[in-house]
């Protein structure tokens, strides 16, 4: 089956996108705006102002003691300047987006703010309102949270509201809309699991007002556990607990309201273990007073302020035990951590996951540092302030109390500090982890295709041999075949290649960028430079073949092409990769692209989320020709699944193409919410259905002529009773199925003889080239190993993975060299470069200079020269 997008190039779709929401809005604004304003609106685009990243351990500058702040020991990262907003030219999709807060303006028309108010009903109810702690968390306006929460619980998809609700959310883009997402899922998973506690202790009888109230203003699973840990099933009991149960609990609580008449010595029990002396009874007591200083809101709201004004720093070094008997060689990787300290607010987020990493392999310790003078003053300020007794405090209660309060900073407040950090650092690590993967993956997605082309692709290899693979424009495979080129055979097997290259009338060789691929990219540049093929002019083009071997032996693989040797369906997906990348990629599970950072150490459940969501995205936003695709395809366009992606092949193969959109109704399991959904992301070849009408034209006449008499006989029979036509008879094509434009918007779209003309003129003259640059060799034939590098050495190479602190780069010689982030300056990059935040991304052709060479560790520093 040939897969093919119609149109399959992203950009062709963004422009369209643009231009026709420009054309809505000018169909869209009252008849009474005067002209200026209109031309205005149309000539000048609002500016959009960045969203400035906040860290969520940054507060207000308050005043603080010089003596707890000191200098980080980390070096600054340069890429974490700031970064220009890209100008509204600037179309390009496949850009590194950065989530930004919106202007009270867009180009699509002035926000919908009210879609129902800020307030939200939530099935578990809690203490904080989800709109404005899901506001605070993603830096997102409130109304535009709130918004989103009634659009994803009325299950619309992220492809979905980015195109087409963008009124209601500020215009936010895809990532962002993502963020919001995941973040409500979080806080719904905290209030679900804080209202089974609930019930749980409810049934225990464990449950009293100021648990209840603890529990209800619990925001994450850290603050949950900990007002939870005592009261669960099997656990010991606190220290705490165990002095209420001998009855020292009126005690505490008379310390603080009524001092004047406490007496500690009426809760002595001599034979009572615990209540035996003085000293142990006011222990128990300050056991009770550390534990409700330790879980009262105000206390930890004052406690975890003071921390975001002070110099808070994470501290790794190398663990004692893995010193003496660790590998040497796992033991270096983390070299950079035997000995390291940055303060929380500044630590980056790749140092977190490598930090948490050697932690997990028992090779690093790791401990949060917080001054001893946060300690100090939050000590002095529960004692004189929030936990000051009511009357007078003898001198021995007054040392109780600061005994207690310091119990419970020492053995509660400060675990819990160092755990909320870790824990933040971590989610936060973990999820631009995903989002940079996801990032990486949409740019390697939306690479341009390489149409109207027979392929050649090459599987490289040594002993096994090169698998090569023909297929034609529409992809179906024309020859497969095996050549041993780097085992003595070369000549002899050129003349097979060239003979191959003949017959087929194949000029462009697509060579995977494994084992042995810069070898064979030797080989060809070779004998093309020897105009070795002639007549025909060949090229050439290296493309990363990550997955390829996973897909070649997976149940898809063996079910498109089954009569094919799995070494061999690994040839013929090198070269649909170029042909057409979104339709070839998709077939492979994303993670095993190879294209992220830590992939292993994140969540894998929040890992496959993103990266599903952004496949479906891409093929979304690209759109699918309905009548050509293939059931893989389908299944990633929003609103659609595995069943409803064959449930439209079958009646594609039951009655022939479709028409238009309207027809998608007509398929079982597509009701009206999913046919919203994935309306417009599918697509309509005019031209193919235009040749199909027209050869079918007397017999759909026939048809309906038939489906009429019968109709009106039927009618008399039952008393004229008004029969439904059939579908068929109603069918007709729509130009504007080929666009974006969503049905809901398809009369507004017709009102205008402008829109119709400009949009015909505009689908007519738009051509997207090929994006593949080929005969270019992207490897130095003179260097083929690692040994062959020397410091000075300019090379050209392929991005491969892209990372916070740098970009990795295939250069041919067994291991990807590292451009550290400092070195992307914005003179070495293209204009479209610099419109794109400085992004580079996989599968990007670079120019570069080496700057290091470590042979020992197998590591290569590099400089950007240029982009190619």
């Amino acid at each position: 089956m040939f897969i093919f997008l119609f149109p399959t190039h992203n950009k062709y779709f963004r422009l369209l996108d643009v231009w026709l929401g420009i054309s809505l809005v000018q169909l869209l604004k009252p008849k009474e705006e005067n002209v200026g304003t209109e031309l205005k609106t149309l000539n000048q685009m609002p500016v959009v102002p960045k969203k400035m990243e906040t860290n969520s351990f940054q507060g207000t500058n308050i005043k603080s003691s010089e003596s707890d702040e000191k200098p980080s020991t980390s070096a600054p990262i340069a890429g974490n300047q700031v970064k220009h907003e890209k100008s509204e030219e600037d179309l390009a999709f496949d850009e590194p987006p950065f989530k930004k807060i919106k202007s009270t303006t867009s180009p699509e028309g002035k926000p919908v703010k009210n879609l129902g108010g800020n307030k939200v009903k939530e099935e578990f109810e809690m203490n904080w309102d989800i709109v404005q702690v899901l506001s605070e968390r993603t830096n997102v306006e409130p109304w535009v949270c709130a918004n989103l929460i009634r659009l994803f619980q009325e299950e619309n998809t992220i492809p979905f509201i980015a195109r087409y609700r963008k009124e209601l959310i500020n215009n936010l883009d895809a990532d962002a809309l993502r963020e919001v997402q995941q973040t409500l899922e979080e806080l719904r998973s905290v209030a679900k699991k804080t209202h089974t506690m609930i019930q749980k202790l409810k049934k225990e009888g464990k449950l009293s007002g100021c648990l209840f109230t603890a529990l209800l203003n619990c925001r994450t699973f850290e603050e949950l556990d900990h007002v939870s840990a005592p009261y669960k099933t099997g656990s010991k009991g606190t220290k705490a607990q165990r002095a209420k149960q001998l009855g020292l609990e009126p005690a505490a609580l008379s310390l603080l309201q009524n001092p004047m008449e406490f007496n500690l010595f009426s809760y002595i029990r001599p034979n009572v273990k615990g209540l035996a002396n003085i000293q142990e009874v006011e222990a128990g007591v300050q056991h009770i007073l550390a534990d409700i200083f330790a879980k009262d809101k105000d206390t930890l709201d004052f406690i975890r302020k003071l921390c975001q004004q002070r110099y808070i720093c994470i501290q790794s070094a190398l663990a004692k035990v893995s010193s003496k008997n660790g590998n040497e060689k796992d033991i270096d990787k983390f070299q950079l951590y035997h000995e390291f300290s940055c303060n929380i607010k500044n630590i980056q987020h790749h140092q977190i996951l490598a930090i948490n990493r050697g932690e997990n392999l028992k090779i690093l310790t790791v401990k949060v540092n917080i001054p001893d003078g946060v300690k100090n003053e939050f000590c002095w300020w529960c004692v004189n302030e929030r936990w000051r007794p009511k009357q007078f405090l003898k001198p021995e209660l007054m040392r109780i109390l600061r005994n207690s309060v310091e119990d419970a900073y020492k053995r509660l407040i400060y675990p819990l500090l160092c755990r909320e950090f870790r824990s933040k650092l971590t989610s936060d690590a973990e999820k631009e982890s995903v989002m940079m993967f996801g990032r990486n993956l949409r740019q390697l997605l939306l690479t341009s295709p390489v149409r109207g082309r027979t392929l050649m692709g090459v599987d490289p290899g040594y002993k096994h041999g090169c698998k090569l693979a023909i297929i034609s424009p529409t992809s179906q495979i024309l020859h497969t075949d095996i050549v041993y080129l780097h085992s003595g055979q070369g000549f002899r097997e050129a003349e097979k290649i060239k003979r191959l290259l003949q017959q087929f009338n194949c000029s462009t060789v697509v060579i995977g960028n494994g084992t042995a691929c810069r070898e064979t990219e030797a080989y060809f540049a070779d004998l093309i430079m020897k105009k070795y093929f002639a007549p025909l002019d060949v090229v050439y083009c290296i493309v990363s073949e990550a997955g390829a071997s996973i897909y070649s032996v997976s149940p898809e693989a063996s079910k498109e092409m089954p009569d094919l040797d799995p070494n061999l369906r690994s040839a013929v997906s090198i070269a649909r990769r170029v042909q057409d990348p979104l339709a070839e990629l998709v077939k492979i599970e994303p993670k095993h692209i190879g294209v992220g950072m830590y992939q292993h150490d994140v969540s894998q459940t929040l890992l496959k989320a993103t990266l599903d969501s952004v496949v479906e995205e891409c093929v979304s936003f690209v759109g699918v020709d309905i009548n050509i695709c293939s059931e893989i395809l389908l299944r990633h366009i929003a609103g659609l699944n595995a069943n409803r992606a064959r449930n439209i092949i079958e009646w594609r193969e039951k009655n022939g193409p479709f028409i238009n959109r309207e027809q998608l109704k007509e398929v079982k399991g597509l009701g009206p919410k999913t046919f919203q959904q994935c309306a417009g992301f599918i697509r309509f070849n005019q031209e193919y259905i235009k040749t199909f009408c027209s050869s079918k034209k007397t017999q759909i006449g026939s048809q309906a002529l038939l489906t009429k008499a019968g109709a009106q006989a039927t009618s008399e029979k039952q008393g004229k009773k008004k029969s439904k036509p059939t579908p068929s008879s109603s069918q007709q094509p729509n130009p504007l199925d080929q666009t974006c434009i969503h049905p809901e918007s398809y009369n507004i779209a017709m009102r205008s003889h402008f829109i119709s003309e400009q949009l015909r003129q505009f689908l007519r003259r738009t051509d997207i080239e090929d994006g593949i640059d080929f005969d270019k060799p992207d490897f130095k034939r003179s260097i083929v190993c690692f040994e062959d590098l020397s410091v000075g050495t300019v090379l050209t190479g392929k991005v491969e993975n892209a990372t916070p602190f740098g970009v990795f780069v295939d250069i041919g010689v067994g291991k990807a060299g590292l451009i550290p982030v400092r070195n992307i300056t914005e003179a070495k990059l293209s204009k479209v470069k610099k419109r794109r935040s400085l992004g580079l991304g996989p599968g990007e052709r670079v120019e570069v200079k080496v700057l290091n060479v470590d042979i020992p560790r197998l590591r290569i520093t590099l400089d950007l020269i240029r982009v190619l």
